[in-house]
């Protein structure tokens, strides 16, 4: 995101630090070249296009489209489009019911959709994220969306969410009889809306992924590197996100963290939506 700043050009507000910082980067990109992620590799096959729907043309692109919405997540949306921006041949576009910046649930974050889900017909990877109850819920009884998923879904090579973004899914009458999982709280309702609940950071069924909480979004987004590209590519991009967790706590699913902090977690995550 932009920072404002007192009108200078950055590299005269930084001096000599860009060039030294170019400096270093060249020589870490030098010695990772041998990981395939230069500007020459060449994607996977899986989904390759004549166009890219998702603005920009002229070069085969991977389409991944991830839905914002009022009231979702962001890191739901944020994880996996950091994993993804970065792969060679891998176009990430933002889109919503209407193009511009979207809430998501704190109220506080506002991330911009680039795109109207009017003006997009096609794309390779479909993310869905998931939201708070409310955001959730009206999601949930958006017939637009749901006609919209449907469509887009008889065309991809992968249907994707994360959190409560598999509900949504179900809602649109994805998941019947397919195992998926969800956010920890929210997976009672998965037979609610046809699914099989099955436990997992991610879980995959046909051509369908879906992603518990949050943060497994990056997990997902990892994976789907590795089925859209390969998996050296995945292990560089996991390293270029430094993406190794070492939480201070272990306390990270319910079973670890027990019903007083399962009720404290929720209570927290309620009043920030609130």
């Amino acid at each position: 995101m932009p920072v404002e700043n007192d009108g200078r050009p950055d590299h005269h507000r930084r001096g000599g630090r860009v060039l030294r910082r170019r400096t270093l980067l060249g020589t870490a990109v030098g010695a990772g070249a041998g990981l395939g992620l230069g500007a020459g590799a060449a994607p996977g096959a899986v989904g390759r296009t004549r166009q890219d729907e998702a603005g920009g043309a002229g070069r085969d692109r991977i389409r991944v489209t991830i839905l914002l919405y009022e009231g979702c997540t962001a890191l739901d949306a944020v994880g996996p489009y950091e994993v993804l921006c970065r792969v060679p041949g891998v176009r990430v576009t933002m889109v919503a019911k209407e193009a511009g910046p979207v809430t998501s649930d704190t109220g506080e974050l506002r991330l911009v959709a680039e795109r109207s889900i009017r003006d997009v017909h096609r794309t390779e990877v479909l993310v869905v994220p998931g939201a708070g109850n409310p955001g959730t819920l009206a999601m949930m009884r958006d017939t637009e969306v749901h006609d919209w998923l449907r469509r887009m879904h008889r065309r991809t090579t992968w249907t994707t969410s994360v959190c409560t973004g598999s509900l949504i899914l179900g809602a649109a009458g994805l998941l019947k009889g397919v195992p998926a999982t969800t956010y920890w709280a929210a997976r009672p309702v998965l037979k609610d809306v046809g699914a099989i609940d099955t436990p997992g950071r991610f879980v995959e069924s046909g051509k369908i992924i879906t992603a518990g909480g949050v943060s497994a979004g990056m997990d997902m987004g990892l994976r789907l590197v590795q089925l859209l590209s390969d998996t050296r590519t995945a292990q560089a991009m996991q390293l270029g996100i430094e993406y190794d967790p070492q939480p201070p706590f272990d306390t990270g699913s319910p079973e670890k963290a027990g019903p007083e902090l399962q009720e404290l977690a929720l209570r927290l995550v309620e009043e920030a939506a609130g």
